[in-house]
């Protein structure tokens, strides 16, 4: 879902008055995944480690909709690993559960990506965790670490009205 800034009815630009609206702009994916036998324990339970695999799944889902996925970055000559992920916890997820992944890219201005997750049980709208990542920019030759966003970067930025 993407929310942008409109023109006032005078015709004129955007007023102080119209920031609350600016503030509201949201790039989001929603994506359902099936919780798989192999990501529960013998009790059934999902094991805490593969919300984390949820949130990825979530990230390749957003990437694919709003064209960013990992082969387009890796074609303009970077990867983006991984430098902080944050999960909490407020429910578990059992084996046969589906689960709804909410993924929001957080703009900045800094060389990274950041985004907020929300995973909900499908079939009973409960929230099981949210979270938080971040991913930089290197060079994928050479590792090297991108201290200013790629220009394919602010580009996809200022197509979708973040930059």
């Amino acid at each position: 879902m993407k929310y942008r800034m409109k023109n006032t009815k005078s015709g004129r630009g955007n007023t102080a008055s119209d920031t609350n609206e600016f503030m509201n702009m949201e790039l989001k994916s929603r994506t359902k995944v099936q919780v798989r036998f192999n990501e529960a324990d013998p009790l059934g339970i999902v094991w805490h480690g593969h919300y984390i695999r949820y949130f990825e799944d979530g990230r390749e889902a957003f990437g694919n909709i709003h064209g960013l996925g990992y082969l387009e970055v890796y074609k303009q000559g970077f990867v983006i690993p991984i430098v902080s992920v944050h999960c909490d916890f407020k429910r578990s997820l059992r084996y046969g559960d589906s689960v709804i992944v909410e993924t929001k890219y957080i703009p900045c201005e800094a060389a990274k990506m950041k985004f907020s997750y929300r995973l909900f049980n499908a079939a009973t709208n409960e929230l099981v965790a949210t979270g938080a990542s971040v991913q930089v920019f290197l060079e994928k030759e050479t590792s090297t670490l991108q201290l200013t966003n790629p220009p394919f970067f602010e580009d996809w930025k200022k197509r979708h009205d973040l930059a």
